[in-house]
């Protein structure tokens, strides 16, 4: 097959769906398809790698109603999809989130190739999103009517296009590359020492911080053997780091954006990975690399957590508001062995569900039922 993935974000910056298409791409070659990346052309490509990467258009920046900033597609010449797609003849078009304008919609329009769509985001139930939502839903409708399969990465990511359409949504999770984590998790060490709960997102409202640091706060009255280490950026970085300040908080390092590396280094070190998202989450990658990682984790219990931390991951969930029972949280999967054993043991097994050579299985499968269908109608 010949596979077009489409990726409205800027390819040159690091995000989710950045690493998800990218990583598609590399394993559907590696089973013998032809796929490429169709995606805007950023302001700076840099150093990036654009292998496999076709780019069209321009891309903008745009400020999202999750007050996150990003590069997407603002204009794409006519002429330009059209020699793109007369020149490549795509078996299948994957478009991941296809009601950002403008790219999806300006392809779809002009597409004689299968049409799939995957969404990964979850609009958040504010009266900002609720807003936006008005005027995106418009957009969407005209979008769907092109599609020939809809995806979403969970049920939270579902919910708003399933609200839309009688059409089906097929839930296909994101992924990781297990053999990137797994080998650190059997190496880990056993506790010793001081005790260290770690997060790495971006520093912004809806990552729920400051109630970590809120619970933080409380956990380290009855324990003094304690670290907090915060690795990303964002707007709520100086905010944060002077909210530690006043708490008076001992041992509280904020380390702004650190490497890949050092990611896995930490992810491998620490006692307990903690992200206390409040909203905005589809899905958790980051939730999944810690799993992998052998690190136990206490997570938000926003829908997207909730959709990853099934069955005994639902021990995790904490309502990050509610500062006591944060505390005693992470106090529970800090200092009782048994329990980080027990919770160990599920999550090394459950993650490999989430192995991306599992996930493009479900691609796979869906791009070749797919063409059948369109075939078959043709």
């Amino acid at each position: 097959m010949k596979i077009g993935l489409v990726c409205p974000y800027n390819i040159a910056k690091g995000g989710g769906v950045q690493e998800i298409v990218r990583a598609l791409r590399l394993r559907l070659e590696q089973r013998g398809h032809e796929a490429w990346i169709i995606t805007p052309r950023p302001r700076d490509v840099g150093n990036t790698d654009l292998t496999g990467v076709k780019l069209i258009g321009q891309a903008t920046d745009f400020r999202s109603p999750l007050h996150t900033t990003t590069q997407l597609s603002a204009s794409v010449e006519p002429e330009e999809v059209d020699n793109l797609l007369q020149q490549e003849k795509f078996d299948v078009l994957h478009f991941h989130e296809p009601w950002v304008p403008h790219l999806s919609r300006q392809i779809l329009s002009r597409s004689d190739s299968v049409n799939i769509a995957t969404f990964h985001a979850k609009v958040p139930e504010t009266l900002m999103s609720r807003t936006v939502a008005k005027v995106v839903t418009p957009y969407t409708r005209s979008v769907l009517k092109y599609l020939h399969e809809l995806t979403a990465v969970s049920d939270a990511a579902a919910e708003y296009i399933g609200g839309l359409t009688d059409q089906p949504v097929t839930i296909i999770p994101n992924g990781i590359d297990l053999s990137v984590y797994t080998h650190r998790a059997v190496a880990k060490p056993n506790n010793v020492g001081r005790k260290t709960i770690f997060y790495i997102g971006r520093l912004e409202r809806r990552k729920g911080v400051k109630y970590l640091l809120r619970a933080y706060q409380m956990l380290s009255q009855d324990h003094d053997d304690i670290s907090l280490v915060l690795a990303g950026d964002g707007p709520e970085r100086a905010k944060l780091e002077a909210m530690a300040s006043e708490m008076q908080l001992a041992d509280v390092t904020f380390l702004g954006h650190v490497s890949e590396e050092v990611k896995l280094q930490l992810l491998a070190s620490s006692d307990v990975f903690c992200s206390a998202a409040i909203f905005g989450e589809s899905f958790g990658i980051v939730l999944l690399e810690a799993m992998a990682s052998g690190l136990v984790t206490v997570a938000g219990d926003n829908s997207g957590y909730t959709s990853v931390m099934r069955d005994l991951g639902a021990l995790s969930l904490v309502n990050p508001h509610d500062t006591t029972e944060f505390a005693r949280r992470l106090e529970l999967l800090l200092y009782q062995p048994d329990v980080r054993k027990l919770w160990k043991n599920w999550a090394l097994k459950y993650v490999k569900q989430f192995d991306y050579e599992r996930v493009v299985d479900q691609y796979e499968e869906l791009y070749k039922e797919a063409l059948k269908s369109h075939k078959a109608e043709a």
